[in-house]
């Protein structure tokens, strides 16, 4: 409701901002969304976040829609019979499972899904932690925003293994590199942890949005401060906000958390790289792009260990929305946040077969869809994955032709089942 309210205001109003309402930026898309935000958080499976929210019988495979009781909860026990312990800011911050290819292959054991607490041959994967459901509390506004948007509880993670691996797969749709393998030669490279530093040449999300005049940027917390410091060869200074207190992640920006900066074309390029700080700005002069990505420092990712707490997180997301529904872009918004993987920890639905590339897909993990023309409480179960924001893209900036880079653009499915054809005024393909 509030969403709702402020939208109608802003629509009489103008908030301020020459932008006008509805208006196209750039190309006009094929539905009335004018505007996407995708928001990147890290390591958390969907039964560690909504486990507790959706309240259908475990296994029950619910065909209904309507809010959670249209979602399995998760089971009381996990395969084993293991309890699950609660995951709070405290756990969080002190522990994070081993999420390489080789363990959450092992954990997902060909779909058991049965060694994520004991069983797994490689040695620190299994671990009674790993099965753990987020305290409601710390987690509440990620239940309200679901509740009042649409929640997709059949999104997976594109690849099982790390994080930069799966970033990928929102550039290109496609394997690049297997799990943390390699770091672009970008501002922030002298801070990862990541030795190996690499480029690619293939096309594109970016490269489709560029050369179809579609406006589209990345906005990174923390990369101005890199910028700077890179030019020393040096790590910038850890916000006073991020407990680790360290000049490395999780306090500081790290270009292996973005998938287009490996390619030439977009490396540092500041049409497309710009800095989390500049998006107030933008919302408020009606500069924002028509395609966003946002990713916060690793501390408001809620990515485990290193004192990374998951309030920080949902701060953080929470203020970028109320910020676009403050905005004169929120009638036409429409807001993703998901997690670039599941960060080694359990959950009970197999994942589907390989993808078209031939590669495994992990856990599943959460996607909230936000706006005014979401499916409003609704759950879907239709099977998702980072390359079906790709296919969207394509769907409603570029004249409805997908799969136009060749990858799983082609064969994943859409967003629609998130969407509200009443309110986006074409039908978005399921």
């Amino acid at each position: 409701m509030l969403w709702m309210r402020v939208a109608v205001l802003v629509a009489l109003a103008g908030c301020g901002s020459t932008r006008q309402p509805g208006s196209c930026d750039g190309p006009c898309p094929s539905s009335k969304i004018n505007h996407l935000v995708v928001v990147v958080q890290e390591n958390h499976t969907f039964d560690n976040y909504f486990g507790r929210y959706c309240t259908a019988q475990t296994s029950s495979n619910p065909s209904c829609t309507a809010g959670p009781a249209c979602c399995e909860a998760g089971p009381a026990t996990e395969p084993g019979g293991a309890m699950p312990q609660v995951l709070d800011d405290n756990a969080n911050g002190t522990y994070s499972p081993n999420h390489d290819s080789n363990c959450e292959s092992e954990e997902i054991n060909a779909g058991a899904m049965d060694h994520y607490v004991t069983g797994a041959t490689v040695a620190s994967c299994s671990d009674p932690r790993n099965f753990a459901y987020a305290d409601p509390s710390v987690v509440q506004r990620y239940w309200q925003l679901a509740s009042a948007g649409a929640l997709a509880d059949r999104y997976f993670q594109p690849l099982v293994g790390a994080s930069a691996a799966n970033d990928m797969y929102l550039a290109r749709a496609a394997f690049v590199f297997g799990d943390n393998g390699v770091v672009p030669n970008a501002a922030g490279v002298d801070c990862s942890f990541i030795p190996t530093k690499g480029q690619f040449t293939d096309r594109t999300l970016g490269d489709l949005l560029a050369d179809a005049s579609v406006s589209w940027a990345w906005y990174g917390e923390g990369y101005a401060d890199a910028v700077l410091a890179h030019k020393d060869a040096r790590c910038g200074d850890p916000p006073d906000a991020c407990h680790a207190a360290i000049g490395f992640y999780p306090c500081v920006y790290d270009p292996s958390d973005v998938p287009f900066q490996y390619y030439p074309r977009f490396t540092d390029n500041p049409t497309y790289m710009r800095d989390y700080a500049t998006m107030a700005s933008d919302l408020a002069s009606g500069k924002l792009p028509q395609v966003s990505f946002v990713k916060g420092l690793g501390f408001h990712t809620e990515h485990p260990a290193l004192k990374t707490n998951i309030s920080d997180g949902v701060a953080f997301v929470g203020a970028l929305v109320d910020r676009i529904a403050a905005s004169a872009y929120a009638s036409d918004t429409l807001i993703l946040i998901t997690y670039d993987e599941g960060g080694g920890y359990f959950d009970h639905i197999a994942p589907p077969p390989n993808g078209v590339d031939g590669k495994p897909l992990g856990t599943r993990v959460p996607m909230i869809a936000v706006g005014p023309m979401t499916r409003a409480g609704n759950v879907s179960h239709v099977t998702m994955e980072h390359a079906s924001i790709v296919k969207f893209v394509e769907w409603n900036w570029l004249k409805q032709q997908t799969g136009q880079l060749g990858t799983r653009d082609a064969v994943v499915n859409n967003l629609g089942s998130l969407l509200d054809a009443s309110k986006t005024g074409a039908a978005v393909p399921e």
